[in-house]
């Protein structure tokens, strides 16, 4: 399939772009490293001071602290502030929730750290500790503490999905205000027809694809069918140009979906989050009207932005076939609509000029009849009413064979014995 897009400077993960747009972003991001540069030197000063006068200002006769030990404080303070910044370093893209569970979990530890420090401190009076020890206990409060805080944190990340649980009122979930997002399932993404709509700039919402919808579409891509195949890398292609939309404020958000079948997993994700399912699966949206999930399907939008017929609406169409009645040829719309002409039988393969006469909606889909223009023998007959019979008849027969298809095609070599040659016996 021939692609028309003019190549992106910017790389394939961002097609489309425009090279102003490109140039700007590659500022911002240098802006950003420099920023983040001073924020890292500026606390790795201020964590190596902080040591210093730490040491000077407990500097007392009999306390002196060696040299050796003063190098060995500075060289283990530069080196907790270099792991920090390689964990974080390591860590670009983090996540609101993850910081609020921070700072709950940081809250919570310094809280247990006071506690059992004031413990510490009633015990040392108790027993009537030397002055020589006081260095050690604050080192073993400091020490405690920072075991608390790590091990809250770590609870409260673990568990932010269950901690509303523990306390009712509060609850690490989005707030949505305004319109809700759209939650994109994988059909959505294959179909395609999401980035045009996209691109009509109507789409004011923000668009969700979660990672496991991303994973599911790696998979079809990397599969040993051809079609899966082909049907995952265009679902990954529509991603990448939805994501260089300009109207379009795409986020990749990572949800948990661990034993959970994608579109279960969908229907969860949305109830907990207030999210608003775009699909084209008809199951899936019946399952998510059962849980009380607002779902979108593509289908019956492009559905309802059909062009309508009414009575008299004039149109050309091209006849490709007869009809279920010896005088009728039978023409498609642009979007697949049937349109039944009377007296068409003799126009076959011919572009025409028509005129609506009936539509009737039925389970195959929208049927629409008409007349050839100036068909004399079409408007008597609408007057004297035989063709309602015929146009009803019509819809039966085009309804049963619409839905009466065969699931699957003859397998080759299986044909009816009526064509089967027989065999010559000399072979």
């Amino acid at each position: 399939m021939h692609d028309d897009r003019e190549p992106s400077s910017e790389g394939p993960g961002k097609p489309g772009v425009s090279p102003r747009r490109n140039r700007f972003a590659a500022a911002d991001a240098r802006s950003q490293r420099i920023l983040m540069l001073v924020l890292r030197a500026v606390f790795v000063v201020l964590l190596i001071s902080v040591v210093v006068l730490t040491v000077a200002s407990n500097r007392r006769e009999g306390l002196d602290f060696g040299f050796s030990t003063v190098v060995g404080l500075l060289m283990a303070s530069a080196a907790l502030g270099l792991i920090i910044i390689t964990v974080d370093a390591l860590t670009p893209n983090k996540r609101l929730a993850w910081v609020v569970g921070i700072f709950v979990g940081t809250m919570l530890g310094l809280v247990g750290a006071v506690a059992v420090g004031s413990v510490i401190d009633l015990v040392a009076n108790s027993w009537e500790l030397k002055e020589s020890s006081a260095v050690y206990l604050g080192l073993a409060k400091v020490t405690i503490g920072l075991v608390l805080v790590y091990l809250s944190v770590s609870v409260v990340l673990t568990t932010r999905d269950d901690f509303r649980v523990v306390i009712p009122y509060i609850e690490f979930a989005r707030q949505v205000r305004g319109t809700r997002p759209l939650l994109l399932d994988t059909s959505v993404l294959v179909d395609g027809r999401i980035e045009d709509l996209g691109r009509t700039g109507i789409v004011d919402a923000p668009v969700i694809v979660p990672a496991f919808v991303i994973d599911e579409l790696q998979a079809l891509a990397d599969s040993g069918d051809a079609g899966k195949r082909q049907r995952g890398r265009r679902g990954l292609d529509v991603l990448q140009r939805l994501q260089a939309n300009p109207f379009l404020d795409v986020e990749i958000e990572e949800f948990r979906a661990e034993g959970r079948s994608t579109d279960r997993a969908l229907v969860e994700v949305a109830r907990d989050e207030r999210f608003r399912v775009v699909t084209l699966d008809s199951g899936l949206e019946k399952v998510a009207q059962i849980n009380g999930v607002p779902v979108l399907n593509l289908a019956a939008v492009s559905a309802a932005m059909r062009p309508g017929q009414a009575s008299g609406d004039g149109m050309r169409i091209e006849l490709v076939k007869r009809g279920e009645a010896p005088h009728q040829g039978v023409g498609f719309l642009e979007d697949g609509t049937m349109v039944v002409v009377d007296h068409g039988a003799g126009r076959v393969g011919s572009t025409v000029e028509v005129v609506v006469t009936n539509t009737v909606q039925t389970s195959a889909g929208r049927l629409v009849f008409a007349r050839i223009a100036g068909d004399e023998a079409g408007v008597q007959d609408v007057d004297g009413g035989e063709p309602a019979a015929e146009q009803a008849s019509a819809v039966e027969a085009m309804a049963r064979a619409a839905t009466s298809q065969p699931r699957t095609p003859p397998r080759p070599g299986h044909e009816p014995p009526a064509s089967r040659r027989p065999r010559n016996p000399r072979r």
